[in-house]
């Protein structure tokens, strides 16, 4: 998936030869029930709304939507609840959580949608467009978890054009990770990499290349270089390839990496860029789109056992179709 055909394209072609089962929380927001129905019409995902049966019902029917793959929810009324609350006082009890407020987070769309996840009767979830971040991520934090081997879960995002898919980590998470999270942002990464069809060349970044400057920013990305090695041998049995401390033109410009750091495994041609914290990473994203007109797909969340991703709240019906799709090809493992 590195080069030729549109990635979006590739991505919506990939989710609907694997069809999963895909829940979208907020079905009170008219953006959803617009994705929903082309969803159906891409005939894409299979689909769980939450909401209100009778008011997404009538939305669905006023736009044309075919339905036959479309299940439709509502906590407050669902024969789950009662089970739903009663295990996530179980997993929530010894951190103090009473089972009425159990029930009360139930009755909520976003915990409800990540329990239905949690027990398989879903594939992966997609909210944001009405709740915030943390009101995305924390349901899953709690009762999904982290993946195998992470403690650190991060975000990405596939910066693309007609030449080439390039991916950026993490660019909307994590403030300042210390080694150890770089490390498991690493493995996270390259998991998604593998997920999406690409070989991961991982460069960690610093404004240092092997040495030529010296401070506790490359330091920190020297360390976390040795970490995720140890992390990606386990993993991935050598089907990566990884480099750091690199400046950026050393890790993606093959003459000059010839120049600056010709023992580099990378050669110069990295396809999966790790930021030393999240300043650096954010605005070199929002550069690269701005300035060199790349498309950014994501945030994408990665490190959770089972797929949950968020949204900007002021995303467009498409961007919740491309988050669905995301999320269908992270659930196929």
């Amino acid at each position: 998936m590195e080069t030729n055909k549109d990635f979006l394209q590739q991505i919506l072609e990939k989710a609907a030869a694997v069809y999963k089962h895909i829940v979208l929380p907020e079905g009170g927001d008219e953006r959803t029930i617009e994705a929903a129905k082309k969803i159906a019409d891409l005939k894409m995902a299979r689909l769980t709304i939450i909401g209100d049966e009778t008011k997404i019902s009538s939305a669905l029917k006023k736009l044309g939507a075919k339905t036959n793959d479309i299940a439709i929810i509502n906590p407050l009324t669902s024969s789950k609840l009662k089970d739903f609350a009663e295990q996530f006082y179980q997993l929530r009890k010894n951190k103090g959580i009473t089972p009425e407020a159990a029930l009360a987070a139930m009755k909520d769309d976003v915990y409800f949608g990540t329990m239905l996840v949690k027990n398989g009767e879903v594939d992966g979830l997609v909210s944001g467009a009405v709740h915030s971040t943390p009101d995305t991520i924390r349901p899953a934090l709690q009762i999904i978890k982290a993946a195998a081997g992470i403690k650190t879960v991060s975000s990405m995002f596939f910066m693309t054009n007609s030449e080439r898919t390039i991916i950026f980590a993490d660019s909307g998470l994590n403030q300042d990770p210390d080694a150890e999270q770089l490390a498991d942002i690493v493995l996270s990464t390259a998991r998604t990499a593998k997920q999406f069809g690409i070989f991961p060349k991982i460069a960690l970044l610093s404004y240092s290349t092997k040495g030529s400057a010296k401070g506790a920013g490359p330091d920190k990305m020297i360390k976390a270089t040795e970490l995720a090695k140890a992390k990606l041998d386990k993993d991935f049995d050598g089907e990566y390839l990884i480099d750091g401390e690199l400046q950026f033109d050393s890790a993606f410009v093959p003459k000059v990496a010839a120049k600056k750091c010709p023992d580099s495994p990378l050669k110069g041609e990295a396809n999966t860029f790790i930021f030393p914290d999240l300043g650096v990473g954010n605005i070199c994203y929002k550069l690269a789109e701005r300035l060199a007109g790349l498309n950014a797909y994501g945030p994408i969340l990665q490190g959770i056992a089972k797929p949950v991703n968020d949204l900007s709240r002021g995303c467009n019906s498409d961007d919740i179709v491309g988050a669905a799709a995301i999320t269908a090809i992270q659930a196929v493992g």
